[in-house]
């Protein structure tokens, strides 16, 4: 059936390409005949979005230049454009596909700034060549389907893989059929490989994130065979002596770890599944615990990986206002006080363990754990095939001891590792930094960290503590060096189900900022006029729907920054509010787009760092977020009402933040219903679980 549909779908595509040319236009040579003028137009094109369009000349003749421009006529209205020399690995975005023919280094290349409104002729006419192409935008309202269609199906499928697959399909459909006609159909499964799936993996800083994954489940994969985990399991005995401890344990571990995200989520997971496992405390309420303390602490710490790419946004937003006369790290440290939704979420966690309490689907997760011990939802009492292998393969080798030394180690290797690999590439990338008397101390070292390379950081720890964890292991004579390998790949085949999640929601993230899914919201979100009281509250919703929609709360605030900090200043100023309670206002902007954004990517299922938890922990993803949606949403409005909004109305902070609190209580005191203790009849604790990767 499933052959016939398929050879179906692929004879009409057969027939539409006849049809193709007159429905779309068919491009005319990009190349004049002799060689020398190439025009190279965007690949996807989106109604009412500015277009650079390239002008590539491989040799001018002073007939065609005036005074460093260069004349060109475009749709019948001609212009003048500037022109300059350009280096091919300086090329404005052009692939080196389009240097096929040509051998010199230097090339001139002017560049066409166009909006395409509607479907129709565009030409451009430079010298004696003319350019002309059909263009049929893609309406920009449907930059929203393709990240709609992957939540929807993923809530509603409750499977991550299909409904990431089929947003970014859809996208590549809409875009290819606007672009192609008919023969986008036969194009559009195509182009989820080459441009979106491919793109995705060929990125550096995803390499490595992916490489550093799989190193730390070669780490923990070891960890376990040569009894380290265990060891952990029973010198953290005395401290997480029930669930409720077990929790405050891993919050606290959580908080511990604050200078990356990325580092708290996989180190904190792998370590503490195995302890909660015993416990009967859910994976779901697990991947709640570290998803949920790692951005919220790193996006508010002063030394953080976060700080770089947040005092870059926001001094972008400073330049286009000029006239604040405080620095970027100065207007971060008076926007935390109105941090609301990252400080009310840890404040939340604190008092959801302390009461010992859950409610909605979190609430059925822990009972179903504590009552039955089955700690995921997906996992079967009873295991058999590959997931019973998988946790033979995982159990420590016969005759080794529980040393926690034997993980512990390897862990100080991957956190300190990556504390001197954020130190040493951000003195690099800020150098003199140290010598600088006008700086405080905490001041150098969020520069420093805050400017470093954090990925590279990470691959030199996460590798370092593989090698330290086999040499162990060897000298101990635990393991052999072929068991040590086979260890190590067995975790790392633990994580590729994840990885390739990871690597869907990357891809979906290029689609939608190919379709500026971004813009259609911040554009239509901010057509109204504003009063400046309600400012921040209007952007952290505006955050929570773009992170929400693109999966990425760094993608929200390169995104927002620029465009909220000069609009936040220039309402104020219209209002005729003084520079004080305009900064007021100001100051709550900057904290509203760290916090919107960070409360949109706890929301997602398409967000990176809640698939990453999930890796961490062998969660269920969809597991994951249903359980964890209602929390935020709960925190979230909180934040809202008892911190965002008063506080754009001029209450300050210090007074809102501790009535958020109580507010935070009593919610979790009226929603929340106590969860069961492990019955009596089960066999002791400590006797009940071998540390494993998988169950």
């Amino acid at each position: 059936m499933r052959k016939s549909i398929v050879s179906f779908i692929f004879s009409i595509c057969l027939i539409f390409i006849g049809a193709n040319e007159a429905a779309a236009g068919i491009m005319q040579n990009t190349k004049s005949e002799d060689g020398r003028i190439e025009i190279i137009m965007p690949n996807i094109i989106i109604a009412n979005i500015e277009y650079d369009i390239a002008v590539k000349m491989t040799d001018v003749r002073r007939s065609e230049v005036v005074d460093g421009f260069m004349r060109v006529t475009v749709n019948g209205m001609p212009q003048m454009i500037p022109i300059t020399s350009v280096k091919r690995s300086q090329s404005h975005g052009i692939s080196d596909r389009f240097f096929k023919g040509y051998s010199g280094d230097d090339f001139y290349e002017g560049i066409v700034t166009h909006k395409f409104h509607e479907q129709g002729k565009f030409s451009i006419k430079v010298a004696d060549f003319h350019y002309k192409k059909y263009v049929n935008p893609v309406p920009l309202w449907m930059s929203l389907l393709p990240p709609l269609v992957a939540i929807l199906m993923a809530l509603i499928l409750k499977e991550v893989v299909t409904a990431l697959f089929a947003g970014i399909f859809l996208g590549t459909l809409l875009t290819s059929i606007y672009a192609d006609g008919p023969l986008g159909f036969a194009t559009a499964f195509f182009n989820v490989l080459d441009n979106y799936m491919l793109g995705a993996i060929y990125n550096l800083s995803h390499i490595k994130i992916m490489v550093f994954a799989f190193l730390i489940g070669s780490t923990v994969a070891i960890m376990a065979k040569n009894g380290g985990m265990l060891g952990i399991v029973d010198r953290l005995k005395p401290y997480a002596k029930d669930p409720r401890s077990t929790q405050f344990t891993t919050f606290y571990l959580g908080l511990a770890i604050f200078f990356d995200d990325y580092t708290n989520s996989l180190v904190i997971g792998n370590t503490m599944r195995s302890i909660t496992d015993v416990m009967r405390i859910s994976r779901e309420k697990l991947t709640y615990l570290v998803d949920s303390t790692a951005a919220p602490i790193a996006s508010i710490a002063l030394i953080t990986t976060w700080i770089g790419f947040e005092l870059g946004e926001v001094n972008n937003g400073l330049e286009k206002i000029g006239v604040i006369d405080e620095g970027a790290y100065s207007i971060f440290l008076g926007s935390l006080p109105y941090s609301f939704y990252p400080l009310f979420t840890i404040v939340f966690i604190f008092i959801l363990i302390y009461q010992n309490k859950d409610y909605g689907p979190m609430h059925a997760a822990e009972t179903r754990a504590r009552l039955t011990g089955k700690v995921s939802e997906a996992a079967d009492d009873d295991m058999d095939g590959d997931a019973s292998t998988e946790l033979k393969q995982m159990s420590p080798v016969k005759g080794a001891d529980p040393n926690m030394w034997n993980a512990l180690i390897p862990i100080i290797v991957i956190v300190f590792g990556t504390l001197i690999g954020l130190i040493y590439t951000g003195t690099i990338a800020v150098p003199g930094v140290w010598s600088d008397d006008t700086l405080t101390l905490n001041r150098k070292l969020s520069e420093v960290i805050g400017n470093a390379d954090s990925y590279a950081a990470l691959l030199w720890s996460s590798i370092s503590s593989v090698l330290v964890a086999i040499a162990m292991s060897m000298y101990k004579k635990i393991l052999t060096l072929q068991q040590s390998i086979e260890a190590s790949f067995t975790g790392m085949k633990v994580v590729f189900d994840a990885l390739v999640i990871l690597i869907l929601a990357w891809a979906l993230g290029l689609l939608i900022d190919d379709m500026h899914t971004a813009d259609f919201l911040s554009e239509n979100l901010l057509a109204f006029e504003l009063n400046p009281m309600f400012l921040p509250t209007i952007t952290f919703l505006l955050g929570a729907v773009i992170s929400f929609a693109t999966g990425t709360s760094w993608g929200t605030m390169s995104i927002l920054y620029p465009l909220m900090l000069p609009i936040s200043w220039e309402l104020c100023q219209q209002a005729g509010m003084s520079y004080d309670e305009s900064m007021n206002i100001f100051y709550n902007v900057v904290a509203c787009v760290l916090a919107g954004a960070v409360f949109g990517d706890h929301c997602s299922p398409i967000a990176d760092t809640t698939i990453l938890s999930s890796l961490a922990c062998s969660c269920n993803h969809i597991d994951h977020v249903r359980t964890q949606l209602p929390y935020a949403l709960t925190t979230g409005v909180i934040a809202i009402v008892f911190g965002t909004l008063p506080c754009g109305f001029g209450v300050s902070p210090l007074i809102m933040l501790p009535l958020g609190v109580v507010a935070l209580y009593f919610a979790i005191k009226f929603f929340g219903k106590d969860v069961p203790d492990i019955p009596d009849s089960v066999k002791p604790l400590e006797d009940s679980v071998t540390p494993s990767l998988e169950s």
